[in-house]
């Protein structure tokens, strides 16, 4: 008892020392822009913040806005919404330097000069990358991610490190060292997650572009959640080399690293800074393709397919209002639009991503968790990860006929044999190839989905882990899926919420129901999907919606 409360005793040492060490960032953050202040009185940086970033770049480039006015600007506003929403771990001190050096180079890379936020879990040399755990406090990153690298190379200065749920299996973003991170527009709503510190600083207007990870939704959420764009690419698009991420060597579901920003030019400008011959040659593995200007700058008319609801998570009257006006706007503006029939979604969820992830039994997921603090808002969830095999067979039985999902989760959180892993693989690549032939069979350039939203209150997410349905199907496949902001919630929407029942009606259609309600002006976004290594087509469709 004495060695476990001494154990305790190290651990919440190394937590407050984490929240002094956050609390002086701000500090420093505070000084730094008092200091310029002080010193270019004249400088109005409320300007430099209403540019777009392909103007900013542009003017940074061509020398007409000094880089030191747009960073401590970027500087200033990050610390009134990291003050506000609790959303930056991290400032990266070393990018003051790093500015003095780039302006003497003179070497103009793409995003020369522009202020970058790095979500946690990406490595920045000399910071830690904590994913939420004690464990992984006062053990910096030898080097930078190669993400970061090349943003580097391009001339961005990554100045801050945000915020994550524990362990980043979460579309929420709290966790025992920094606390819970809230949405800018309000308070009472989770940002989403995990790229959540991302969503929330872009979303508040702290940061111009931002670098988060998606492996369910991790960018998108946030991005639907906080009202701005996220792009989530082919897995294997952008470099993961230097990226923690949850479960490490899951193969079935596939993570992937992408760009957030307020608008879809900027988005497609962090992908042509990181899609070049510095990525390729950092990370050998990641194929050389070039952004393609041609395909993104396109202005032919679009096949788009398109749904209204994946039949497993019922969309709130805001989510199908939101594709039904996006279907009805992009057919008067020329494009062809033909219904896609989607089937056994609620296979795919359990089977392929919860079974997916887990189907080591939770095993390594567990490890993560191994001598940390505070586990009790997964209690339900651990224990029913550590029962055996035959225990969870016969709860999934009993709960079959009363609660059908449950009794799915649970099942598909049962140890694999290697040889039924195999199997999974298998069956997912097979799954994939349906997928493709049905949408080459409608011969579609892309597709229209309905995205999660509006955002939910904080905690809500952590009790519905089923509502990710909509956008862990494109993990799953693997397929490029980006997130565009298209309305508000009405009041007419208010009032229709009060008929949604669910196509499941057990305790998370309830709770889902109510964590929808309230919600009038808050955003709903819309997904942008396109096949496998065709992120300039998916962008140029979000581009579209986004001017529509």
């Amino acid at each position: 008892l004495l060695l476990r409360w001494r154990r305790r005793r190290g651990l919440w040492r190394k937590v407050k020392e984490a929240r002094q060490r956050q609390e002086r960032s701000l500090v420093q953050m505070e000084m730094a822009v008092r200091r310029f202040r002080e010193q270019h009185p004249s400088v109005n940086m409320t300007s430099i913040l209403s540019l777009p970033l392909p103007e900013l770049s542009k003017k940074l480039r061509d020398g007409s806005l000094p880089p030191e006015h747009v960073f401590y600007a970027y500087v200033g506003k990050a610390l009134q919404i990291a003050t506000e929403t609790n959303c930056i771990t991290e400032y990266l001190q070393e990018s003051e330097t790093q500015l003095q050096k780039a302006k003497m180079t003179g070497k103009l890379g793409l995003l020369y000069g522009v202020p970058v936020s790095i979500k946690d879990s990406i490595n920045c040399q000399g910071h830690d990358s904590t994913l939420g755990f004690i464990k992984n406090l006062n053990k910096p990153a030898a080097e930078d991610s190669v993400v970061v690298q090349v943003l580097r190379r391009q001339g961005a200065i990554p100045f801050v490190k945000t915020n994550v749920p524990q362990s980043l299996i979460s579309y929420d973003c709290k966790n025992l060292i920094f606390g819970q991170t809230f949405n800018p527009l309000l308070y009472t709503r989770s940002p989403g997650g995990s790229s959540g510190g991302e969503g929330a600083l872009v979303g508040g207007g702290g940061s111009i572009l931002g670098f988060g990870t998606d492996v369910g939704g991790s960018l998108r959420f946030p991005a639907a959640f906080c009202g701005i764009c996220a792009l989530k690419p082919t897995g294997n698009r952008l470099s993961k080399k230097g990226i923690i991420s949850g479960v490490l060597g899951q193969k079935a579901v596939v993570a992937a690293v992408g760009p957030m920003a307020k608008d879809v030019e900027s988005l497609a400008l962090g992908m042509r800074a990181l899609l070049c011959e510095d990525m390729f040659n950092l990370d050998s593995t990641v194929p050389p393709l070039p952004f393609n200007e041609e395909v993104y700058s396109s202005t032919q008319p679009l096949r788009i397919g398109y749904y209204e609801t994946d039949f497993f998570t019922m969309p709130s009257p805001a989510m199908r209002r939101a594709v039904r006006e996006t279907k009805q706007l992009l057919e008067d503006a020329g494009h062809t639009l033909v219904p896609f029939e989607l089937t056994n979604v609620d296979y795919v969820i359990f089977n392929f991503c919860v079974r997916g992830m887990f189907a080591d039994g939770v095993t390594s997921f567990l490890k993560t968790f191994k001598g940390e603090l505070e586990k009790s808002s997964m209690g339900l969830f651990f224990w029913l990860a550590k029962s055996p095999n035959w225990l969870k067979s016969v709860l999934s039985w009993i709960a079959k006929p009363f609660v059908p999902r449950f009794s799915d989760i649970v099942r598909s959180m049962r140890a694999n044999t290697v040889d039924e892993v195999w199997s999974l693989h298998h069956e997912i690549e097979e799954f994939c190839y349906q997928f493709i032939a049905q949408w080459k069979k409608l011969n579609l350039d892309v597709m229209l989905c309905p995205m999660l939203g509006p955002a939910l209150g904080i905690g809500y997410p952590g009790k519905l882990s089923v509502a990710v349905s909509y956008t862990m199907l494109y993990n799953a496949l693997d397929f490029p899926a980006g997130v565009v902001p298209v309305t508000m919630v009405t009041d007419k929407d208010e009032e229709e919420l009060k008929g949604y029942q669910g196509y499941f009606r057990d305790w998370w259609d309830r709770t889902l129901a109510k964590a929808f309600r309230g919600s009038v002006g808050l955003p709903v976004a819309v997904q942008c999907v396109a096949l496998p290594w065709q992120e300039e087509l998916c962008l140029r469709f979000m581009k579209e919606v986004e001017t529509l």
